[in-house]
């Protein structure tokens, strides 16, 4: 049970609920901590947490009416003003339970969008939020409250006499979320005009993918001596943030850390953070950071793979791009340690250990990354003037330079790199190339 700061803030019930036989694969425990995370993660000041595990959801209230009756005093004698449910509410369920426990209701989606609300920084940031939360209550609209069972006349532009406020509400939603859409529209071309400005350096980039709170953040701090926010708390890190580093063989990358996944996230959550995940998308090697201690470390690598499909990269586990990392090693013992790395040498040679804490592991992390994308390298022989010091600077910048040599008044060169930069070379110097 995770230890909760009494901060004397708005004073919270959580209930995570599941059904007998329902197949979630977290255990009971750590889906109960995971949401109390959540909750501590806005400073809710949780008074009272439950798994309760339900023969049936019922449809008006979602829990029976004896739950119901249990919680009335909690709510009275802690001076409850918001209970959190660890599932999807129906608006109606939502209504009902607010009416009969006179608190305010919220489910899993709102909690999250609440989070995400309070930290997202960047302009793109702040828009896709206020996408995702329309996009929700949209869908709550219908019979959520009572001032929505009132019509009222328009006015003009607003719609005709008698239109019911439930459909102002609704138009209202509808205009803000295209406008949203279109503003966030824009952001995603800057952002590919920016991407293709780095393909023109060019950079390999590396994405930092994960459960949320395993380490991401810690990771790209100790490797590219950064001081992005690190906090144990779920969410720490919404926008990405890019950085170059240098490889152990000289070549530069751009190491982005992007948001932490989580399971069951919100539908809206995914779609509105498509343009910012599009980073990994576009990434040339992805770093899968999970926490080993954790006890659901397994069922947390699913959820992070399931998000990944469902952003397009179908069994991207298989890939040649694709390297697991296992954190946190400094809170194993030395034995746990070597029976892993045993395990880890026989069953995977593209999986690692290391600690983003004590930095042990990370030289080997870079020495992968550097061989995954070397493994297609091929070597490539130019010949230019020594005059031509604007080819060279080309040269050097879209392929790795392994010898130069001088002959009266040519450069002869052999260099390595990958076909797509070696075929934009030739692209532009193609009579300096030699068999």
């Amino acid at each position: 049970m995770l230890d909760i700061e009494q901060n004397k803030k708005i004073n919270a019930i959580v209930i995570c609920p599941s059904l007998f036989g329902d197949g979630r694969d977290l255990s009971s425990e750590s889906r109960l901590n995971e949401v109390l995370g959540l909750s501590i993660a806005i400073d809710l000041n949780v008074v009272y947490s439950e798994h309760l595990r339900l023969k049936e959801i019922k449809p008006a209230t979602y829990f029976s009416k004896g739950f119901i009756e249990r919680m009335l005093p909690v709510v009275l004698e802690k001076e409850v003003f918001l209970m959190v449910v660890d599932a999807a509410l129906t608006p109606i369920q939502q209504r009902n339970l607010e009416k009969a426990l006179k608190i305010k209701v919220i489910d899993r989606t709102a909690l999250i969008l609440e989070i995400f609300g309070e930290r997202a920084k960047t302009n793109e940031g702040k828009l896709q939020v206020e996408l995702a939360h329309l996009t929700y209550q949209r869908s709550r609209l219908v019979r959520s409250w009572t001032h929505l069972e009132r019509q009222r006349g328009g006015a003009g532009f607003l719609g005709g006499p008698g239109e019911k406020q439930i459909e102002l509400d609704k138009r209202i939603i509808d205009d803000r979320i295209l406008k949203l859409k279109k503003e966030l529209e824009k952001v995603k071309n800057t952002r590919g005009l920016q991407r293709s400005n780095r393909k023109k350096v060019p950079y390999p980039i590396v994405a930092l993918v994960g459960y949320t709170n395993v380490g991401k953040s810690s990771l790209f701090n100790h490797l590219t001596l950064s001081d992005v926010i690190v906090a144990n708390m779920l969410f720490a890190t919404l926008d990405p943030t890019l950085r170059k580093i240098q490889l152990p063989s000289g070549t530069e990358v751009i190491l982005s850390d992007t948001v932490g996944f989580i399971s069951n996230l919100p539908h809206e959550l995914v779609m509105a953070f498509r343009s910012t995940l599009e980073e990994v998308l576009e990434a040339d090697i992805i770093v899968h950071v999970r926490d080993v201690v954790n006890v659901d470390t397994e069922i947390q690598r699913k959820d992070v793979l399931e998000v990944l499909h469902h952003l397009g990269l179908k069994d991207i586990e298989r890939e040649n791009n694709y390297i697991e990392v296992l954190n946190k090693t400094d809170l194993l013992s030395k034995n746990e340690k070597q029976i892993l790395e045993q395990k880890i040498t026989h069953k995977d040679p593209h999986m690692l250990l290391l600690s983003s804490l004590t930095g042990e592991g990370c030289e080997k992390l870079l020495d992968l990354i550097d061989e995954k994308l070397t493994c297609e390298h091929q070597d490539v022989f130019l010949q230019l003037p020594i005059s031509d010091g604007k080819s060279l600077s080309l040269i050097y910048k879209y392929v790795k330079v392994l010898r130069i040599k001088e002959s009266e008044d040519m450069f002869l060169i052999k260099a390595k790199s990958d076909m797509k930069h070696i075929q934009k070379l030739k692209t532009i110097m193609p009579d300096y190339f030699i068999s």
